[in-house]
């Protein structure tokens, strides 16, 4: 199985590619300039596993929410490269894979992304038997203040809102923080961990399909 990722949603641009569960990745975060980035990203990924695009067996995205270019980035490039080689895509959320970097160490995770406008991204997600981080409450872009509610157990914070909007945050929870990373971002590689689970359980969409998710209908970058 050869599986790759691209993650744009957020100020970390990253690609990631895995061969029968051999990772190799790049990140690097430089707002703004994902467009210039992303491409010789996978190219490098392509040279070092010594394969072609033609090769690969499915393309995984960060279909947001994040910034409005940043996903739009995203489903260009993948449609240019799907579209190309009649690959069929994997679309997964960019708030999952940024719970998905704490699986190893977490079981429950609060992510809150910074959408601007006084507004968090937010999902609530929990780790399942296989270390996947599955989502247990809709996604939402909303308040800082106005959260879904939280079940009684241990959390973790990850993302930039729990920078910008760090006391508001906190102030949501009783004792059952047990601690927060702001200057995290969902990364490709992470993406493809979601995404070979769901290789396996076949769950891949034709291109033409993928959309991205915004969360809303007035966008900022």
């Amino acid at each position: 199985m050869k599986i790759l990722a691209i993650e744009t949603a957020t100020e970390g641009c990253s690609a990631a590619l895995d061969i029968d569960n051999s990772c190799i990745h790049r990140f690097q975060v430089s707002p703004r300039r994902h467009t210039e980035l992303i491409l010789p990203m996978v190219d490098e990924l392509l040279r070092e596993a010594n394969i072609h695009m033609q090769d690969v067996d499915a393309i995984a995205f960060g279909r947001g929410p994040g910034s409005f270019t940043g996903v739009r980035i995203a489903i260009g490039i993948i449609q240019g490269l799907a579209f190309a080689h009649d690959t069929p895509v994997i679309p997964i959320s960019s708030l999952n894979a940024l719970a998905q970097h704490y699986a190893d160490v977490y079981t429950h995770v609060a992510t809150a992304i910074d959408a601007r406008m006084q507004e968090i991204y937010w999902g609530l997600f929990k780790r399942n038997d296989q270390g996947i981080m599955q989502q247990i409450t809709e996604e939402v872009v909303c308040s800082p203040t106005a959260i879904s509610k939280l079940p009684e157990c241990n959390w973790f914070g990850a993302g930039t809102g729990w920078c910008t909007y760090n006391k508001e945050l906190k102030s949501q929870f009783n004792l059952n923080l047990i601690g927060y990373s702001a200057d995290v971002f969902p990364s490709a590689k992470d993406v493809i961990t979601l995404a070979k689970s769901a290789y396996i359980e076949g769950n891949i969409i034709p291109v033409e399909v993928a959309l991205p998710v915004y969360l809303r209908n007035k966008v900022v970058n």
